[in-house]
């Protein structure tokens, strides 16, 4: 029984690392941008910092169970309270980036530290090959789980100042456990049991006022008060509202500001719509607001909108909602709608159903598993589903601050056969933005003499002057983005790092 205990007491560790670093790597992905940048460094960073522990073990010659309880209760506290921390810190120019790495390096360091540690409590017991495997095995198991509950359990359900200092207090019981479970080996457990329990009752303090904290943090961040946050099981949703009105973000990246998203949303539909006749049946990908779906809703001879978006935090924000609601008119409750919640590359792959125009309303490519939905196997997949004379538009980031990616975007498009059209419209909470209309069909640049009324933005001349590109927006050779290679992650955070 004790050795599947102290096996036990590996997966638990394991857990409580991986979950940490997921942490680290989220919240600076989130404050800082660049995902694939911020996650490289965290990685990088802990898993130096992992061979020092390893290495500084062996300096542990004496009470190495004291040293174990020691070193659990300190992760216990700077896992506990990293999240806290990193916010803080942000809040503090200049010191975010020597907090985030400072603390990554220590908590590498002690998770490093745990399983030498522990091995050696176990090798007078196991034989050493089966020790070391086993050992290896909770280890690896541990790190399995951490991935699935962070994503699917506890992040959507907690959030990440709750999930850390959650963990945190899981470090500690792994603590107050091994004083029974090393009990021979230990000189003084009553004094580690009650340190045990002060770490916890502090952390169990810190977790009952952590809703309080968050809303202050997060309230650093935003120039407007907030007025909802929620953690979905993909992203966390913040709007706030001010004399500009009301405000999405997503992972604190903006979505769209209600003063004028009614110029992006206008110019994402309305120019594809006016290259055909037959709109019988849209398509749209992402969208999730049903601000695009109302727009889509003001043409009487759309018969069928199917709004395929990964997140039903975002969709029944717009069912519900009453900010929401009153943006998009109502339009996700339409008889004529259909929402389905899916990968959209799965959806697109496994089902059958053709479309006369499909909108691709995506957040832009900055991390792979956005990027996955601008390759040429993406388009491939939409260009199955597409009726011989459909289109398609797919909003295509900033061909002003970030041309390499818009550009990028086109020779992707024009790589998988599809005619394509640039365009853009200014949207003054993101600048000039970009598009790209698109068909298997020879394709025109779009009149606007049929556009519906009531519209804010597009008349006729407007819609014209969209498919002009000035000068400092004209075509850069780039790569094509494939699902192999990605190119246009890498151009998105070059280009965007470079406006900074």
């Amino acid at each position: 029984m004790l050795p599947f205990l102290t096996y036990l007491t590996v997966l638990l560790v394991a857990l409580c690392g991986l979950v940490y670093q997921f942490i680290a790597g989220t919240i600076s992905s989130y404050l800082l941008g660049g995902g694939i940048t911020q996650y490289s460094l965290v990685i990088g960073v802990f898993l130096t910092a992992l061979g020092v522990g390893a290495y500084l073990s062996k300096l542990v010659e004496q009470q190495v169970a004291r040293r174990f309880i020691e070193v659990e209760l300190a992760l216990a506290i700077v896992g506990g309270l990293a999240a806290p921390s990193f916010f803080l810190a942000f809040s503090k120019a200049g010191y975010f980036r020597v907090v985030l790495y400072s603390i990554v390096f220590l908590e590498g360091a002690l998770i490093g530290l745990e399983i030498p540690l522990l091995v050696r409590l176990l090798r007078r017991r196991v034989q050493f090959k089966d020790l070391v495997a086993r050992a290896l095995a909770f280890d690896y198991i541990g790190s399995f789980l951490a991935g699935i509950l962070f994503v699917f359990v506890f992040l959507p359900t907690l959030g990440m100042i709750h999930t850390g200092i959650a963990f945190g207090i899981l470090n500690a019981i792994v603590a107050l456990f091994g004083t029974w479970l090393f009990a021979p080996s230990l000189s003084n457990p009553p004094r580690l049991r009650i340190q045990s329990l002060a770490v916890l009752a502090v952390l169990a303090g810190v977790f009952i006022g952590a809703n309080r904290m968050t809303t202050t943090f997060e309230s650093l961040l935003y120039s407007d008060p907030i007025v909802l946050a929620h953690q979905s099981r993909f992203q966390r949703i913040v709007v706030t509202a001010g004399r500009g009105g009301h405000h999405l973000f997503l992972d604190g990246n903006l979505q769209f500001s209600s003063v004028d998203e009614y110029r992006y949303h206008e110019a994402l539909v309305h120019p594809v719509f006016m290259t055909r006749t037959e709109h019988a049946r849209v398509l749209v990908l992402g969208g999730g607001d049903g601000l695009a779906v109302r727009e889509i809703l003001r043409y009487p001879d759309v018969q069928h909108v199917t709004l395929v978006d990964i997140d039903q935090g975002i969709t029944d924000l717009a069912l519900h909602h009453p900010i929401f609601v009153k943006l998009n008119h109502g339009s996700m409750s339409h008889s004529k709608v259909r929402i389905v919640h899916d990968d959209a590359m799965v959806w697109l792959r496994e089902g059958t159903d053709r479309f006369d125009i499909v909108i691709i309303d995506f957040p832009d490519p900055n991390n792979y598993t956005l990027g996955k939905l601008y390759t040429t196997t993406f388009y491939r997949l939409v260009m199955a589903r597409l009726q011989p004379e459909g289109a398609l538009v797919v909003q295509s980031t900033s061909p002003l601050l970030a041309r390499r990616s818009y550009w990028c975007i086109v020779a992707t498009l024009e790589e998988v056969g599809l005619h394509v059209l640039p365009y853009h419209a200014f949207v003054p909470s993101f600048g000039e933005w970009g598009f790209a209309l698109a068909s298997t069909a020879s394709i025109a640049a779009p009149s606007g003499e049929s556009l519906p009324v009531g519209l804010r933005y597009l008349d006729d001349n407007t819609l014209k002057s969209l498919f002009i590109l000035s000068p400092d927006m004209a075509r850069e050779p780039v790569q094509v983005n494939r699902l192999s290679s990605q190119a246009l992650v890498r151009y998105y955070e070059s280009d965007w790092r470079a406006t900074q």
